[in-house]
């Protein structure tokens, strides 16, 4: 049996610069930093980096009390984007076989705020009759998901990737797979995510985060740049709609893109460190599924934390490929670093720059770490025709993730 085409109809965002994705291309097209300083997080002690993303919640309330009951905010996040996605896609659940259309949504883990409260509840005095029956779903590693399909009314495939910062390309490989094979017709994919500063210190007890900016917060992360210190947390979710291409044509959709390319591989070799010989070997994967030679590849959109080593590694396995050749960008000097959500914010927005032949540059790279040159660095606004992109994520674990979209 011939594998089925996939395509994207529809992209939905919650961001740190607010809902949609109009808020989002607006943030960067502006050239704006949605990272501040966090009140009330140096009340952690031990906590260095006390700067972060957040999003302004708005909206929830559209949410009906008995489904929104079980969710975090980053469960929240997601549906809220998923509707979006949906609308965007043109498509009404009500005229669709529910049990051809599911979901597939990473993230890091549960709700971080739910599952901190659900202990300070309990404990010390491990009650656990304190509790109240809705934290568990809230808490549980398939919150973003489960609750978008309970929210949705899917009856399809309903499976959540939880893969540290690369969940949402997970996710979308997962889908991808499940349409070309014809096991789904419709599918929500993306990832979800929510700060809190347990999220934070998670990095920040590993000296991967950024600390050395706290009094002026806009100007951190700094991606690829000589005074990169680490990562800033954000949060949010991108859900994007894959859809078996005969299916969208025949009901004349509008397609962003077709995924052509995805690969995913382990460096088994350290948890926490990224490593260039895995990452290239993921990459040259991706490129041989989406049948391209490194001469096809138009845009890379950079993973590109603003960690030391992360970014020396993630440059030089773009250089042992690409050389120059290909412009290289980010949003995370914007955005901060999205973690469980990340791949899917960043591939929605690179395929808004598709869309208007506008590469946005890396926000904070003003001079390129001697480590990461090599590369063709976006740092002014570029016109360029898009048509194939490159979307890059890697996580702890040492686990590597890519994704190839092309224009139709």
């Amino acid at each position: 049996m011939p594998l089925k085409r996939v395509v994207i109809t529809g992209i939905g965002v919650v961001s740190p610069f607010g809902n949609g994705v109009a808020e989002l291309m607006k943030g960067l097209h502006e050239g704006r930093s949605a990272v501040r300083f966090m009140e009330g997080w140096d009340q952690y002690n031990g906590l260095q980096s006390l700067v972060a993303a957040p999003v302004e919640m708005q909206g929830e309330k559209t949410i009906p009390r008995q489904k929104r009951r079980s969710m975090g905010r980053m469960s929240i996040f997601a549906a809220q984007a998923a509707d979006e996605a949906l609308a965007d896609a043109g498509i009404t659940l009500a005229n669709e076989d529910l049990w051809r259309v599911g979901c597939v949504i990473g993230s890091t883990m549960g709700s971080a705020k739910s599952i901190n409260d659900t202990f300070e509840t309990m404990l010390p005095d491990k009650d656990l009759s304190k509790l109240n029956s809705t934290m568990f779903f809230q808490c549980m590693s398939h919150t973003a998901t489960v609750n978008v399909a309970q929210y949705l009314g899917l009856n399809g495939t309903v499976m959540a990737a939880s893969a540290a910062c690369a969940s949402a390309l997970h996710a979308l490989g997962m889908g991808y797979d499940l349409i070309r094979l014809g096991r789904q017709d419709v599918l929500l994919c993306g990832g979800a995510e929510e700060l809190h500063p347990t999220v934070t210190g998670s990095f920040d007890i590993l000296f991967a985060t950024s600390t050395k900016y706290n009094d002026t917060p806009h100007k951190t992360p700094r991606p690829f740049d000589r005074d990169r210190d680490g990562l800033v947390c954000g949060e949010g979710s991108g859900i994007l709609v894959l859809e078996d291409y005969e299916r969208a044509v025949a009901r004349n959709a509008r397609i962003y893109a077709e995924v052509t390319g995805f690969s995913t591989t382990a460096n088994g070799l350290h948890v926490s460190q990224s490593n260039m010989e895995s990452m290239v070997t993921c990459i040259r994967q991706t490129l041989a599924e989406a049948g391209l030679t490194p001469e096809g590849i138009d845009y890379i959109n950079a993973h590109a934390t603003a960690t030391l080593q992360g970014d020396q590694e993630e440059a030089e396995a773009i250089h042992e490929i690409f050389g120059d050749r290909v412009p290289v960008s980010c949003i995370k000097g914007n955005i901060g670093h999205t973690l469980g959500a990340a791949g899917a914010i960043e591939l929605i927005a690179a395929l808004k720059m598709m869309e208007q032949g506008l590469i946005y540059p890396t926000f904070n790279l003003e001079n390129v770490s001697p480590e990461c040159e090599g590369i063709q660095h976006v740092m002014q606004p570029l016109r360029k025709e898009i048509r194939s992109i490159l979307k890059n994520g890697f996580a702890f674990g040492g686990i590597n993730a890519a994704l190839v979209c092309e224009k139709i």
